[in-house]
């Protein structure tokens, strides 16, 4: 996934990548930013890590060419905070194949069952 914030006082609420099981289990963000993130006080978009039972957050700055890696569970929900330079971020994400593979079959199966409550008339 790519992102672009405009810079006009957008963010991201708060939020945990996967919270579901759908099978993403690592959330890998590399941070494009040359100009925009020499001064993130300034700048904002600071990527904000609530991590699971942790009485601190880790704020982490959209430095370019910064790669960052979290589990993409409850154990760290995110936010990204309120951006005011246009900001860019490629998010990739590492799944788990068992875990991918069980939430793809639940998704078939509701898609069935939505279907054939669907043609039933």
């Amino acid at each position: 996934m790519v992102a672009c914030y405009p810079g006009n006082g957008t963010g991201y609420v708060r939020h945990v990548d996967n919270p579901n099981g759908d099978g993403r289990c690592i959330t890998c963000i590399y941070y494009l930013n040359w100009d925009a993130s020499s001064d993130a006080k300034l700048h904002g978009g600071i990527l904000r890590i609530f991590p699971e039972g942790k009485s601190f957050v880790a704020d982490v700055e959209p430095i370019f060419d910064r790669l960052l890696f979290f589990w993409s569970d409850r154990r760290n929900p995110h936010e990204v905070q309120t951006s005011y330079a246009t900001r860019y971020a490629m998010t990739v994400w590492y799944f788990d194949a068992e875990e991918r593979a069980e939430a793809k079959k639940k998704s078939r199966n509701l898609t069935r069952k939505i279907e054939s409550a669907l043609t039933e008339d």
